[in-house]
Order: structure tokens, then sequence, then C-alpha cells
């Protein structure tokens, strides 16, 4: 069975740099990745910060994967934002998990702010 996740900027650098602990996420076959454009933003802008010499390829696949945001979601998403003004959250991630919510699918993560909430599949470094 296939499961669908949107994948967080954390998340996507964690898997090309590797990190074990993310492999079962890796597998085309057992799932379906979901992402934004606030997410592929980031990931092109870490790619390039870093030089990556194959970010073309990176960026190609991963814009495959893009889903828009409803602006009602955004919304909904700086409501909770502002709720956790105390957090070092940023809109992407706001924004990508109140999108995951609203999807029915899982928001894959390793950021701390996000550990214990519903819906979130935390994974730790």
């Amino acid at each position: 069975m296939m499961s669908k996740y949107l994948f967080d900027t954390y998340a996507i650098f964690e898997i090309l740099q590797g990190n074990p602990s993310y492999s079962r996420f890796v597998n085309k076959d057992e799932t379906e990745i979901v992402i934004n454009n606030f997410i592929f933003a980031e990931l092109c802008y870490g790619l390039f910060r870093a030089k990556e010499p194959n970010a073309h390829e990176f960026i190609s696949k991963y814009s495959k994967f893009i889903s828009s945001v409803k602006p009602e979601w955004t919304e909904e998403a700086m409501k909770f934002r502002l709720k956790w003004k105390d957090r070092n959250v940023s809109i992407t991630d706001c924004v990508s998990y109140v999108m995951a919510k609203k999807l029915g699918i899982k928001f894959l993560t390793g950021d701390k702010e996000f550990e214990n909430l519903d819906n979130v599949e935390f994974v730790k470094k």
C-alpha cells in the first residue's frame, strides 16, 4: 500500500544527505511525495547555497511533486503561526503542516517543534 506524505524541506535534505532514518520514505513504489511552492523555494535556495553539483537534477525531480496551497489554508496557517509566535516556526512549516492536515496526509519532518503534534510523522536526525 502506498503512503502519501507532505515532505518538509528538512526531510528532503535529510534524504538527499542519505540519512538512514529517512530511508523508508525513499522508495517511490511505497511513498507518494507532496510538496508546495514554499518548500520548493527553500529546497532550491538550500541547494544553491550549498553549491550542490546535482542541484538541477534534484530540482527537476522534486518540482514534479508540487501541489498548490489554497488561500484559506494559508489564512489558517498564519493563525496557527500567530498562536505559536513564541516558537521558532517558519511560515513554510506552518503552511505545510496545515496543508497536510487538509489533504489528510502526514507531515514528514524532523523539526522538533512538530514532534508531538497530530498528523505528523516525526523522524529524528
